[in-house]
């Protein structure tokens, strides 16, 4: 019943990803949700952006921010990472990844997304046919319409720890 939105994987964060694994795999694009994923909800790019992004480049990945906000929230982002950008996703919907991956040159094939939310991020990119990683909300302060959307998420997070358990 909730298989459909369980996540490949589920993490911490972004930042313990093992993206030297991923490209030995032969992943070559990476595409991220910003807030909440990379940085608390509304936030500049931080130090540890920077830094990830550039030893992203470093390993060999093209990189997109596949965001649901306004250009005015995502370009400044995107242009202190050093990333392509694609605002007004309308995550769930495929559309916004598969722009993604044709502005990177990547498919389906070589590119995994990564984000904090479930019904939005995840079932997104399942929907799309990428790989994909849950992470960990970064701050737990956000708009209401997102912490009701969380109360579901943890009735489906709690089916897929009871299932990765098992298996």
């Amino acid at each position: 019943m909730f298989e459909r939105f369980f996540p490949d994987k589920y993490l911490d964060s972004a930042y313990v990803v093992n993206y030297e694994k991923l490209y030995q795999e032969g992943y070559r694009g990476i595409l991220f949700d910003i807030d909440n994923t990379l940085v608390p909800h509304g936030a500049p790019a931080d130090p540890e952006a920077v830094r990830l992004f550039q030893q992203l480049r470093d390993i060999g990945f093209s990189c997109c921010l596949v965001s649901n906000n306004r250009k005015k929230r995502v370009e400044p982002f995107a242009a202190s990472v050093g990333a392509q950008f694609i605002e007004m996703a309308a995550k769930p919907s495929r559309k916004g990844y598969e722009r993604a991956m044709e502005r990177l040159g990547t498919n389906t094939g070589n590119t995994v997304f990564i984000g904090d939310q479930l019904f939005t991020d995840i079932w997104g990119a399942k929907n799309a046919g990428l790989r994909n990683i849950l992470v960990k909300p970064i701050n737990p302060k956000e708009e209401i319409q997102i912490v009701l959307k969380r109360y579901l998420e943890k009735i489906v997070l709690h089916f897929y720890t009871k299932e990765e358990k098992n298996s």
